[in-house]
């Protein structure tokens, strides 16, 4: 067999290969030789039809399988003679195949470059000082009076931003001039609940109902903006009717001891502000960490100037797709029906995805080098965290991953947060 190498870029080589004819003559005989036993051929019985007289009736779907058969066998010899291991299965194209002839074909297929990885020890990595403000703790105590709120009954008032409003509603779309089919029923909802100023209501909305006493009625009409829930398409005309059943306002909690106690844990005020600002304080420090991690992962991708594997950014990118629709279906909204262009989506993404493979390969020559591992303790105690916050025991946690092959991606992810831990320990770092 012959196996002519030619690199196409730093990441991808083509692999032209010439199989004997001997052995392309070889299999075409092992397989008429099969067919034959078990093939119908008018005026023969089962199994004495003419081995000529099957490779011409059979000739294309022989040929098909003669192919199949020996270019996966040839790509592997031919990759395992060069010593290289592809990243994905080699894409084979121009196959020629005919008995009596050589079988030739040519493969393309990405590997890893080349990383050269500097010198690690001692890089300088900046980290924002960590402050947490009066302000910033005035506000988070202001935010747990208002989830503590109560909501008490108006009456001598007509309804102003931040009421929460008990209607009556029916809601109907204006069919425009050159509409072709009658308007949709209008629809009906009793009793609902309104705030008045939430994000959620459409534009206009508000201000048709600020002034509105218990009792009053109101017919109007708002455009539908882009991007909204409503099932009518943005820019139709929406028309309400509303009947004001109740007015209902928000009263905040006095911020005193018995509003520390209220919420379980604290005697005294100067408590709960003291652990609003401990919270804080973690917070910021978990943010200080992500960006120190962050500065450290782009230092590291910049040592690694040339192209990168398609296979593995469209890997990260899918990945990144991935942890967007989980993000979404945990905030209960379809990922389907979200409005977003999944392929946008991947094209602003693509530099970012390109940045965390150029640093994860880095990470990974690094670990190699200082022989970094997970390892079962490693992998073990992730499994036991991993366990407790799904409610599950950590045996069934596991066979879940050994069934999608998640161990040997949980060991790697390890293996580079050790890498990132050990470059830290050894950087020095500029609190500014």
């Amino acid at each position: 067999m012959k196996a002519e190498f030619t690199d196409l870029s730093e990441t991808r080589t083509r692999v032209a290969v010439e199989v004997p004819s001997t052995d392309v003559d070889r299999e075409i005989e092992r397989l008429s030789q099969r067919y034959r036993r078990s093939a119908r051929v008018p005026g023969f019985r089962p199994g004495k039809a003419p081995a000529r007289l099957i490779r011409q009736r059979m000739h294309d779907q022989i040929l098909h399988e003669v192919a199949e058969g020996l270019v996966e066998k040839a790509v592997d010899e031919a990759l395992r003679e060069r010593g290289v291991e592809p990243l994905e299965a080699p894409s084979v194209r121009d196959v020629n195949v005919e008995a009596g002839q050589p079988l030739t074909f040519t493969a393309t297929f990405e590997t890893l470059p080349s990383v050269e990885t500097g010198e690690y020890r001692g890089l300088t990595v900046r980290r924002t000082p960590i402050e947490v403000t009066d302000a910033q703790v005035s506000d988070a105590i202001d935010e747990l009076r208002r989830q503590a709120a109560r909501a008490e009954p108006v009456e001598d008032r007509g309804v102003v931003i931040g009421d929460t409003v008990t209607v009556d509603l029916e809601r109907r779309s204006v069919p425009g001039p050159d509409a072709a089919s009658p308007p949709a029923p209008p629809e009906r909802h009793a009793g609902a609940r309104i705030e008045v100023g939430a994000e959620a209501n459409p534009p206009g909305f508000d201000a048709h109902v600020v002034g509105l006493e218990v009792g009053a009625e109101r017919t109007f009409t708002v455009r539908h903006p882009e991007g909204g829930d409503a099932p009518e398409p943005a820019g139709a005309d929406i028309e309400y009717h509303i009947r004001l059943q109740a007015i209902h306002q928000r009263v905040l909690p006095d911020l005193d001891d018995e509003f520390a106690r209220s919420l379980g844990e604290y005697d005294t005020v100067d408590a709960l502000r003291q652990q609003v600002t401990d919270d804080l304080a973690a917070q910021a420090e978990r943010e200080t960490d992500r960006r120190t991690r962050d500065g450290l992962l782009v230092q590291l991708a910049a040592r690694l100037p040339g192209e990168v594997p398609e296979a593995l950014v469209a890997r990260e990118l899918d990945r990144r797709v991935e942890r967007l629709a989980s993000q979404l279906v945990a905030q209960r909204v379809d990922p389907r029906r979200a409005g977003i262009d999944w392929e946008e989506f991947r094209a602003e993404q693509r530099s970012a995805a390109v940045d965390t493979v150029k640093s994860t390969l880095v990470l990974d020559e690094i670990a190699r080098q200082e022989r970094i591992e997970a390892t079962e303790d490693d992998i073990a105690g992730h499994i036991d965290r991993l366990a407790a916050r799904t409610n599950r025991g950590a045996a069934a946690v596991r066979a879940l991953l050994d069934k999608e092959g998640g161990v040997a991606s949980l060991a790697v992810g390890i293996r580079r947060e050790k890498t990132i831990e050990f470059l830290l320990a050894h950087a020095t770092i500029v609190v500014a």
